[in-house]
C-alpha cells in the first residue's frame, strides 16, 4: 500500500517454520496484463467460446500467473528486499478462474549457511482451501538489513479492442471481396494485402509493376503464389488501370498500396474514370477508442483540406450513410467547433449551425445532427451536464463532423496515439468503396478496413 515500507529479513534473522502470505482476487483484467505482458494468447486464457470445449470447461488464469504471486512474496515480504531468487519448482494442482481469491504462501524450510541459501516450501490455494499450486523455492537471502518506501504500482488501464471483432466476422460471412490493390510495392503495402487475403476478407488483384511488388514480397517474406498481377509502368498508370477496372465493374473496391493518395484519389475523380457520383467523396474514420463506450467515426482527416458548407454536407451524409450500414439506425453527428455558441467570426460555428438547421428542413436524413458542440461536449454526458447543453446529440455523439482536414487528422490521430484507439478508415462517395491504410495501422486495423468496405458493398447490393 502506499506509505508502506519494505523491510526484508537477513539470512541470520530467518528461522526454520517463518511463513509470509498474501492474498489476490483473480480478475478478467489479470488474465489480459497478463497475456499482453507475457505474449502467451492460448485460447484456453482468453477465448471463452474455445475453452468451453477444452478440458476445464472454462476460462483459467495463467499457471505463472499464479506462480507470480511467491516471487511477489519472495522479493518484498520473506526475505524480502536484497533477495536473490535462483530456482523455482512449481506443480500444478488445480485450474485457477477468474473470480478466485488464491492465498499464497511461502516457508522456510531449509538454511544453509555457506552462501547463505534458504529454500522455502511455497503453496497456493484458493478460496476453497483447495492448492492449486505448490512447489520450492531456493533464493539467495541478504545479509543486510533494507528498509525503504514501498512504490506504488503504475496504474494500468486494460484497452480491450473488440468493436472491429464484429464487423470482421459478419464480412467473413460474405463472398471475398474482389479488390485493386493499387501499386502494393512496400513490404508494409504487400502484407497487409496477404494478411486480408489468407483471413479470406478479399481477393486481392494487385495492379502495379510486376518487378517491384515481387521484390515487396521477397522483402517481406510472404508468397504471391496465386494471386493475379496486373503489370504496368508506375503508380499513375496503376492508379488509372485500378480506377478502370472498378468502373467496368471486375473489381468492387480499390486498395491504396505504396503510393500517395492524391495520386490515386486524382484518377477516382477524373471525370473519364466514371466513379464520380452526385456526392463529393470524403473519408471517414471508425474508432475503437477503448475509453469511450461506443464506435466513434470522425469524418473527414485526409481528403478535403477546407470544406465548404456544401462540401460539410456531402461529408456528413456520406458518414450518414456508411453509420446505417454498420447497423447504426439514426446516428447522432456531432459538428465540432471550438465553442458551443455560434460566432460570426468563427466560421466553423456558422457552418455548424447551418447544417443543424439542414437536418431539421431534410437537406440531411437519417440522423441527428447538432452544433456548434466543442469536443469535450460531444462525447462526454458530465461536461454536456456540465455546462448546461441541453442536446439529443451531446455527451453522446456516434460521429465527429471536424472544421477542417487539419482538425479531423489530429483528433484522429490524438485518438490512436493518446487514447490507445484503433482506427480503420474508407473513402466514401465514388461507386466504389476506397480502403486507405497505413504503414502504422495494426493488422486488427487494417482487417477492419477491408471489412468495412466488404459489409459496404453488401449493402449497395441488397439495396
Amino acid at each position: 500500500m502506499p506509505g508502506a515500507l519494505l523491510r526484508n529479513r537477513t539470512f541470520d534473522e530467518l528461522a526454520i517454520g517463518d511463513t509470509a502470505s498474501l492474498v489476490r482476487l483473480v480478475t478478467d483484467d489479470d488474465i489480459q496484463l497478463f497475456a499482453a505482458m507475457s505474449g502467451d494468447v492460448n485460447p484456453t486464457h482468453l477465448d471463452a467460446a474455445y475453452a468451453a470445449t477444452d478440458m476445464f470447461g472454462h476460462v483459467v488464469v495463467h499457471g505463472m500467473w499464479t506462480g507470480g504471486l511467491i516471487s511477489s512474496l519472495l522479493g518484498t515480504q520473506l526475505p524480502g528486499p536484497g533477495t536473490i531468487y535462483l530456482g523455482q519448482d512449481l506443480r500444478f494442482r488445480c485450474p485457477v478462474s477468474p473470480g478466485d481469491t488464491i492465498t499464497a504462501k511461502v516457508t522456510v524450510s531449509a538454511k544453509h549457511a555457506d552462501q547463505h541459501i534458504v529454500v522455502l516450501d511455497t503453496v497456493c490455494t484458493n478460496q476453497h482451501q483447495i492448492q492449486v499450486l505448490n512447489g520450492t523455492a531456493t533464493v539467495v537471502a541478504p545479509t543486510e538489513r533494507i528498509s525503504m518506501p514501498r512504490a506504488a504500482a503504475p496504474d494500468v488501464t486494460v484497452h480491450r479492442h473488440d468493436r472491429f471483432a464484429h464487423y470482421i466476422q459478419a464480412a467473413r460471412k460474405l463472398p471475398a471481396l474482389v479488390t485493386a490493390v493499387v501499386h502494393p510495392c512496400s513490404p508494409e503495402a504487400i502484407s497487409a494485402t496477404v494478411d486480408a487475403w489468407q483471413d479470406g476478407l478479399m481477393v486481392p488483384v494487385l495492379v502495379g509493376p510486376r518487378r517491384k511488388i515481387e521484390e515487396a514480397a521477397s522483402t517481406a517474406g510472404v508468397s504471391l503464389d496465386g494471386l493475379r498481377i496486373i503489370d504496368v509502368e508506375h503508380s499513375h498508370a496503376a492508379a488509372l488501370h485500378a480506377a478502370a477496372l472498378a468502373a467496368s465493374g471486375e473489381v468492387d473496391a480499390l486498395m491504396k498500396g505504396s503510393l500517395h493518395s492524391n495520386e490515386l484519389l486524382e484518377a477516382v475523380v477524373a471525370p473519364a474514370a466514371g466513379l464520380r457520383t452526385g456526392r463529393r467523396i470524403s473519408h471517414v474514420f471508425l474508432l475503437d477508442v477503448p475509453t469511450y463506450p461506443r464506435p466513434l467515426l470522425v469524418t473527414d482527416g485526409a481528403i478535403n483540406i477546407a470544406p465548404t458548407l456544401a462540401h460539410k454536407r456531402d461529408i456528413c451524409q456520406n458518414a450518414i450513410d456508411f453509420a446505417h450500414r454498420l447497423g447504426i439506425t439514426t446516428p447522432r453527428v456531432a459538428v465540432l467547433a471550438a465553442v458551443e455558441t455560434v460566432e460570426t467570426t468563427m466560421q466553423a460555428t456558422l457552418d455548424a449551425a447551418a447544417l443543424t438547421m439542414m437536418a431539421q428542413r431534410g437537406q440531411l436524413t437519417g440522423a441527428l445532427v447538432d452544433g456548434p458542440l466543442a469536443f469535450d461536449n460531444a462525447i462526454s454526458p458530465a461536461a454536456a451536464r456540465t455546462k448546461a447543453i441541453v442536446s439529443p446529440v451531446a455527451g453522446i455523439a456516434d460521429i465527429l463532423l471536424v472544421p477542417d482536414l487539419e482538425a479531423g487528422n489530429i483528433l484522429a490521430k490524438q485518438l490512436i496515439h493518446l487514447s490507445g484507439a484503433d482506427a480503420a478508415g474508407l473513402v466514401l462517395g465514388a461507386r466504389v468503396p476506397i480502403i486507405l491504410t497505413s504503414r502504422a495501422d495494426s493488422l486488427r486495423a487494417r482487417l477492419a478496413s477491408v471489412a468495412l468496405a466488404r459489409l459496404t458493398v453488401q449493402t449497395r447490393l441488397d439495396q
